[in-house]
């Protein structure tokens, strides 16, 4: 119990040991689709995963618990934003024989449709067309280190783009996982976006860090239902700290009820979801996701996810 109280004042104390107190530097970093979240399941739990983190998803959410997938899972996500943008991932992840832990291999890509020309003298198009977005791909490792502690690593390469312009840069998420046993009460901590900056238009940018610290466990779990509970705390390097929600509950864990809620957001503030899996063998599943998230003046952001397990 000392060891564990001792992590836990670690993980509580790491954001303000990084970043340290400040006003909020909004509009001050670039990349900010890199902060939308991707995965029905987590964003109708109001994006509080970081201490769940247990399916494919993990990648974008903590590295640290894509142990969980313990044989082999197929992720697509579609998320549609707020000005007709959309954001898509796919992600794959596996277990090799020959090397202890899980692998994930993932893209995601934040686009939108060709949009017209436009100039003073022509400003209802020239009839050219432009397209801005960005791309990312990843390479993810994690492994227990104990058999109640694990960490993962996500390595990415991204290319963001606008008409003629494009840059290229890397990027590094790191996760930890622990299991304290109690009600399956989890820890995770993770930190995104570490290491890359660019420069779009002569002028350098920084990529937006965020740190966060989640935790969860199981208030109900019988042999036909489960009912988890998350929380997680963030602090963005570009805005204030902020606090997620979230619930899940499981029947059978073939039919699924979330919700939850964002504390402190310029936006977002509650969420919900639902899901369904069909068992379509002893050990693969197919399972389908949705959530909404309500934006205030934005309105909903409805995502979808489409999962195979194998």
């Amino acid at each position: 119990m000392k060891r564990i109280a001792i992590l836990t004042t670690i993980l509580l104390a790491l954001p303000g040991l990084a970043f340290g107190a400040g006003f909020a530097k909004v509009g001050t970093f670039g990349g900010q689709e890199l902060k939308i979240g991707v995965s029905a399941r987590a964003t109708g739990m109001g994006s509080a995963f970081t201490g769940v983190a247990d399916d494919a998803s993990s990648v974008f959410w903590n590295p640290g618990g894509l142990v969980n997938v313990v044989s082999n899972e197929v992720a697509v996500n579609h998320v549609v934003w707020a000005a007709d943008t959309k954001l898509s991932t796919a992600i794959l992840a596996f277990n090799p024989r020959s090397i202890p832990g899980t692998f994930a291999i993932s893209a995601r890509s934040f686009w939108m449709d060709p949009q017209l020309v436009r100039t003073a003298y022509n400003p209802e198009g020239t009839g050219e067309t432009f397209d801005a977005g960005t791309t990312t791909f990843g390479l993810s490792y994690a492994r227990f280190f104990t058999d109640k502690f694990s960490a993962g690593l996500t390595l990415n390469y991204l290319h963001m783009g606008l008409a003629e312009t494009a840059v290229n840069t890397g990027a590094m998420d790191f996760g930890i996982m622990y299991r304290i046993g109690i009600r399956d009460l989890k820890l995770g901590m993770t930190i995104q976006n570490l290491g890359g900056k660019f420069t779009f238009d002569e002028r350098e940018s920084k990529l937006p860090v965020l740190f966060k610290v989640g935790a969860s466990f199981n208030a109900l779990r019988n042999e036909r239902q489960r009912l988890t509970c998350a929380l997680e705390f963030q602090h963005p390097a570009d805005n204030i700290e902020r606090a997620n929600a979230g619930l899940e509950w499981g029947l059978n864990e073939l039919f699924f009820a979330r919700g939850g809620y964002h504390i402190n957001y310029d936006t977002d503030g509650l969420a919900f979801g639902f899901g369904a899996a069909i068992r379509t063998g002893e050990a693969t599943r197919l399972q389908a996701d949705y959530s909404g998230v309500d934006m205030d003046a934005l309105g909903y952001v409805h995502r979808f996810t489409v999962s195979v397990i194998y």
